[in-house]
Parts: C-alpha cells; structure tokens; sequence
C-alpha cells in the first residue's frame, strides 16, 4: 500500500511524485494515457516569469532557481535553456501594456525592460519581421523539452522507487468517515492515506462526491512543430495585440532546430479522441492557418520550413486564470494542482515541493494563500483574466 497515490502524469505529477519520494514517501504514479499525455506534452513548453500575475510571479521566479539546476538533480537533460522571453507589441498601441508588465516584474526584482521600437527588439532577434512596434525583453525567461523534461522527472523518481501505472483510468476516489482512503481505478482499487489530483481539464468527476468541483473552461490552442531549420531564434516570442485578437500567437526554437508555435485561446467544441494510446484533439482548418499567418507574420523564415506535425491542447481556465494549489476543503488527505490556465509548465518543478509539502501537514514554502480552493465560494461575479500560453 502506498502512503500517496499521485494522479496525473503531467510536470505537476511527476514532480509531486519525485518530491514525495525524496522525502520517504512511497508513491504510486497512475495515469489514463502516460507521461505528458496531455497539457506538458501539447505546451510551449516556456519557463516563464516575465508577464505573471503578482502573486504567482514570486513562485515562477523560485522555479525558475530549480529549473537552473535540475537536469543535475535529476540525472537526465531535460531541454532546458535559459535564453530570454520577448513579448511582443505589433502596434504603438501594445506599448503601454507592455510598460505595465516591465513595471510590475521589477518591482518584484524581475530583470526586464521595455525595447521600445522594432530594431532593438531586432538586435536580439534578428530573425523577426521590422513590422513591429516594440516588445518586453527578460533575458532569464527560457524554454525546455517537456517530453524529456517529463520522463527526466519520472525517472528520477522511479529510481527512489516510485510505482507507475500508466493505461488505467480513476474511476473514483474513496473515502472513509471524511479521510482519503485510496482510489479505484479501471482495473482495481489501491489504497492510500493521501491523493493528489493533478490532472489537468478532468478530475471535476472526481471531486464531484464531495461537492467540490472546480470551476474551470476548457479551451483550445492549436500548436503547429515545422520541421528543423538553421538555428534562427532562441528566444520565447509571445504576441497579443490590442488592435488584432487574432494576431495572438507564441513560439519558439527548439533546440534541434525545429519551431514549435501556437494559436491564442479558442473555444473547444469537445471533441477528442485516441490514437495509439494517447488522445489527440485535431485543429479545425481556420485556427490551422490563422496560427500559421500569424506566427508567419513574425517570424518569417518560418513560411519556408515543412510542417512536421500540428495539434490541438487544451487549457484548464479558472475565472482567475490562476490555478489552484490546495486541500479540498472536508476530504483530509487529499489535495489539488490544477487550473494552470495555460501556464503551469514553468511552476512544476516548485509545484512538486508544493504538493509534497501539503500532503504531510507541512507549510509551503512559498505563500500560496492566492491559490486557495475557497476563492471559489462566490462565484456569482466571477472575473474573465487573460490566460497565458508559453509558460
């Protein structure tokens, strides 16, 4: 029997399930599909600090101290390299937002500044288009590899002897006079004293027992992977236009040269299915093309690369566009990492010793009174905050 069953096998879970094991715990890892079947493996993968809402900007920026060392503490690559984060303004108009985020990261001690025309932008990326009005630079933003960065962490904790199932889905989640007792799954029922649900746009049917649903819409991105090209870009790009909705768009570089770039939020109609295992979500041929003008339109080199793959992703937004980090109120033992809203990747390293720290009884080590599961009580207003995709 393991003390913690950990559900969901995203950076969140994985990362939980390594910190829990570091600290003697036994774990059991159990997921539907398997390793970053789902949001770490559709993402952008940034890690990103520049543009966060206050209070989870302290969080990515201790992240972002783990992410420095951790292909060391994990034994494994995970991808990572720290080379900036450019948001960019397409018109005069963008600039005053863009004012604000450089003001709000360094009153938090974020490195950031403001290029205020398109050839100092240029200067650090010369691959992006002169049609441009300016752009937000931090140069300690970076991007990973979230499918190796996923498994470096399972590895890692299948090492301290972490259990993972992979193929069963949770049926449910059992309790005792008010306590976690464990899970039933597809196949069998494993007993725990604590779970932690970290599963991204599903887990509502879970919590629904215990009348704690959490308020999240399920949207969709479409992500377009070119194949390789000559290293051109090394930074994260965002755009999000106050003139043109439909400009918005993120992408990046990978590190074996091809470009992997996304849509902005769109509405999902709920369609997926399974091929080989793992669920894929197909974008409709509109989103495929305006993602491709769109990031088109920034960096042009990327018209003449070949398509090697696109998909949907799908975003688990809460009315904050923050997620939850928290014990669900009435169930001792069972807590929750969900609702990242598009921007969780960056934060799963701290996330993992977030979790860890709440299933046995330990404070935070961060404040994490932001992303309490009660800011959900009265949602009779609830508000409609931007989400964020490339981190």
């Amino acid at each position: 029997m393991p003390d913690v069953v950990v559900i969901g096998c995203g950076i969140s879970g994985a990362a939980t399930a390594w910190e829990l094991a570091k600290s003697g715990c036994s774990v059991t890892l159990v997921d539907r599909y398997g390793p970053a079947a789902m949001a770490s493996g559709w993402t952008l993968a940034g890690v990103r600090q520049s543009g966060r809402h206050p209070a989870e900007l302290p969080l990515a920026m201790a992240a972002v101290k783990i992410w420095e060392g951790l292909d060391e503490e994990l034994q494994a690559s995970t991808g990572y390299t720290q080379k900036g984060n450019l948001r960019i303004g397409l018109a005069l108009e963008d600039l005053p937002a863009l004012r604000v985020i450089a003001e709000e990261g360094k009153a938090a001690g974020l490195p950031i500044e403001v290029l205020a025309d398109a050839q100092s932008v240029r200067d650090i990326a010369p691959a992006l288009s002169p049609a441009i009005a300016g752009a937000t630079w931090c140069p300690t933003d970076g991007h990973a590899d979230p499918d190796a960065t996923v498994n470096a962490f399972i590895n890692a904790a299948r090492r301290l002897g972490v259990e993972t199932v992979y193929g069963e889905a949770v049926l449910s989640l059992e309790s005792r006079n008010g306590r976690i007792c464990g899970v039933r799954t597809t196949s069998r029922t494993i007993a725990a004293d604590a779970v932690v649900l970290a599963t991204g746009v599903s887990g509502n049917d879970l919590l629904a027992p215990f009348g704690s649903p959490l308020p999240v819409d399920v949207k969709n991105v479409t992500v377009v992977r070119t194949r390789p090209l000559p290293p051109l870009l090394s930074q994260v790009l965002s755009v999000a236009s106050a003139c043109n909705s439909d400009a918005a768009c993120a992408g990046r570089q990978q590190l074996d040269g091809a470009f992997r770039f996304t849509s902005g939020i769109k509405s999902w109609g709920g369609l997926m299915r399974e091929k080989d295992g793992r669920p894929v979500i197909a974008p409709t041929v509109a989103s495929l093309l305006e993602t491709l003008q769109s990031f088109g339109d920034v960096v042009p080199a990327v018209r003449e690369a070949e398509i090697d793959a696109y998909w949907c992703g799908l975003v688990d937004q809460t009315p904050d566009a923050l997620p939850v980090l928290d014990h669900i109120p009435g169930v001792n033992g069972l807590v929750i990492a969900r609702g990242f809203s598009g921007h969780g990747f960056c934060l799963g390293p701290l996330t993992g010793r977030i979790m860890a720290a709440l299933v046995q009884g330990q404070a935070p080590p961060f404040d994490i009174s932001a992303f309490a599961f009660s800011r959900f009580s009265d949602l009779s207003s609830p508000s409609s905050s931007p989400v964020t995709l490339h981190g």
